[in-house]
């Protein structure tokens, strides 16, 4: 059987050649079928005329002939279901790629191949299931769980512990949705798509992490342009996600693997700085606080004595004034309640 087109090579890198006009495995089947029951007639009728063997020794010799090796034809037979895939090879050289639900028949001699179809990941569409015996599977030849699987899937990739560009230990894991585009660059550029996939993940989420702090921090460049930003893996995590997903297309590309986009599903200090790292942020939080609570409380006095000059309503001097700025700053800024105490002399 010869494809549409010839196998072509871009220094030495396989690309899929689809086979098309091969949904005929219904019209094979009931030829080879009608062909079967033909060369058994032609067995029975041998038997019935006895009289005349001479003129039966040819179609009798077909007919058994027929019996013997008939059953080649059937190992063209493949079936596929939607957004799914097979990769052929003929005597070891690359035959092409079915593609699209249908009943196909190909060459018998044909193999298909897959060297990931035992791969099991942390991911969707990879459910271990006991694949039916056939002809085909104890042949060795179109093996059910060969079938390369064209649909969007979800990596979900194990945490890990990367230092940020600060040093600082993280705890970082990354859902990547992706799929297969080229399914001979699959099979035949890399030695197990699935486990390349789950390796480039690891080494992109670990290029991109380094170069981003947890938080927010001073002086840091994460964009490479030589002037400091905000950039943090918290509060930039749609960029840091799509720079993770960039980078990991750019490294699967060879294996025909198509990278949709990649999520930040974990993000948390490692638990050996967890506890110090979460006394730094709350002290931030109480320092920011008690900043805007003098802020305020600052204000508040400033008011209150603008008021009491411009109603004229009690002249004090510079010792009174410094007093009542003094109490009025320890009620507002304090942690409790005031317990007010009532002075009935004076002052001096």
């Amino acid at each position: 059987m010869e494809t549409n087109k010839k196998v072509k090579f871009d220094n030495d890198v396989c690309k899929e050649v689809t086979i098309s006009g091969k949904k005929n495995g219904m019209l094979a089947l009931f030829i080879t079928m009608i062909v079967y029951i033909g060369a058994i007639a032609v067995v029975i009728l041998s038997a019935l005329n006895v009289q005349d063997e001479i003129l039966w020794v040819i179609p009798l010799g077909i007919a058994a002939l027929w019996l013997c090796i008939g059953w080649i034809p059937f190992l063209g037979l493949r079936v596929l279901k939607p957004q799914e895939a097979l990769v052929l090879t003929l005597f070891g050289r690359y035959y092409g790629t079915l593609r699209g639900d249908g009943f196909f028949w190909v060459n018998p001699f044909c193999t298909s191949i897959n060297p990931a179809a035992k791969t099991q990941l942390n991911q969707s569409g990879d459910v271990k299931t006991e694949s039916p015996i056939s002809l085909a599977s104890v042949s060795g030849i179109g093996l059910v769980n060969n079938k390369l699987s064209l649909k969007v899937m979800t990596l979900n990739n194990n945490r890990q512990k990367i230092n940020d560009c600060l040093g600082t230990p993280v705890e970082i894991g990354i859902a990547v949705t992706w799929s297969i585009d080229d399914t001979a660059k699959a099979v035949f550029n890399v030695e197990n798509y699935k486990e390349y996939l789950s390796l480039q993940c690891d080494a992109s989420l670990r290029n991109i992490v380094r170069i981003y702090p947890y938080d927010v921090a001073p002086g840091v460049d994460t964009t490479g342009d030589g002037i400091a930003d905000e950039g943090s893996l918290r509060g930039s995590s749609e960029i840091v996600a799509e720079r993770i997903r960039d980078e990991i297309q750019s490294r699967v590309a060879i294996a025909g693997l198509k990278i949709y986009e990649a999520r930040i599903t974990y993000l948390a200090y490692a638990p050996e700085i967890a506890a110090a790292m979460l006394q730094r942020q709350q002290a931030s939080a109480i320092i920011d606080a008690r900043k805007m609570i003098v802020d305020g409380a600052v204000g508040m006095v400033e008011l209150a004595l603008e008021r009491l000059a411009e109603n004229n309503t009690i002249d004090l001097d510079e010792e009174r004034k410094a007093s009542m700025v003094s109490n009025l700053l320890v009620v507002l800024c304090g942690n409790h309640d005031a317990q007010p105490v009532v002075n009935s002399g004076s002052l001096y």
